[in-house]
């Protein structure tokens, strides 16, 4: 059986975090470890335009931008990117 054990954020959703308040890093965490349950918890939906499996769960007015790969029989959960609706879908 395969389980998400790991959580991998880029440096570019580390920033992210790092600017926001510590209520809503703490919100943004417990959704993102909602990602980790079978099946994933959220609203989430796929992003168009990317061949790469990429997601995206909705947090209020913020978007988290995922991908989950499987390798070694090890599934890992990237955190793309974290930002505002606004701007997320301006990359």
């Amino acid at each position: 059986m395969v389980k998400v054990i790991k959580i991998n954020y880029t440096k570019t959703a580390l920033k992210a975090m790092q600017n926001y308040e510590a209520k809503l890093r703490e919100h943004i965490r417990e959704k993102i470890k909602g990602l980790t349950q079978t099946p994933p918890v959220g609203d989430i939906k796929p992003m168009q335009g990317y061949s790469d499996g990429r997601l995206r769960l909705r947090v209020g007015k913020y978007r988290i931008v995922y991908k989950y790969k499987v390798e070694n029989n090890i599934k890992s959960l990237y955190i793309i990117e974290i930002d505002s609706r606004g701007d997320i879908y301006k990359k």
